[in-house]
């Protein structure tokens, strides 16, 4: 029987949670609201979770048919979890975020919430973390996500524009060290 550590379950569920930056993309959610007819939370939410489900489950595949390993990818990946701790901390756009297609699916589902940053997180992860604690952790992810995609109007009056950016900024930092954490115990095993 499998048995799940607290301790890894919320590093996992932590470090996913800063990395989709659901808080942080509520201004980009609010205006692509006002530019569409809606983002369906409960589309969305389901787009991104096959997405993350997917590349948790093929992408040692995918990576294997190509001959990479996955401490390398999980270097790699710790070094894009870097960039976009950087982009939270400084404000800054290091990656480009598409905005055509549907709104449920594409900016959001695809590459906001599942995009490059998070499919790389989930690869990264895999080559530590046990696959209860990252099912568990997408599960924990998805829900939350589906609720701010919900409430956004709700959350947006109670934090302001100044909260989600601090809260961006600190996720930032937080991430930053994870990055960093993640890039040693792979770099220097």
């Amino acid at each position: 029987m499998m048995s799940i550590s607290f301790k890894e379950l919320m590093t996992v569920s932590f470090i996913l949670f800063a990395v989709i930056d659901i808080l942080g993309c509520v201004p980009i959610i609010v205006q692509l609201n006002r530019q569409s007819s809606g983002i369906q939370s409960g589309k969305t939410t389901i787009a991104a979770g096959l997405i993350m489900f997917a590349f948790l489950y093929l992408g040692e595949y995918i990576l294997g048919f190509i001959g990479l390993e996955l401490g390398s990818f999980a270097i790699a990946g710790s070094i894009i979890l870097f960039l976009l701790a950087m982009e939270m901390v400084l404000g800054i756009s290091i990656f480009k975020h598409g905005t055509t297609g549907s709104t449920s699916i594409i900016p959001v589902a695809f590459p906001m919430i599942a995009g490059v940053g998070t499919i790389t997180t989930l690869l990264s992860l895999k080559a530590t973390y046990s696959d209860l604690s990252m099912i568990v952790a997408i599960f924990v992810n998805l829900a939350i996500v589906f609720m701010v995609l919900k409430f956004v109007p709700f959350i947006e009056k109670v934090f302001g524009k100044s909260g989600l950016d601090v809260m961006r900024k600190v996720f930032g930092i937080i991430l930053l060290a994870m990055a960093v954490q993640l890039f040693k115990q792979h770099f220097f095993a």
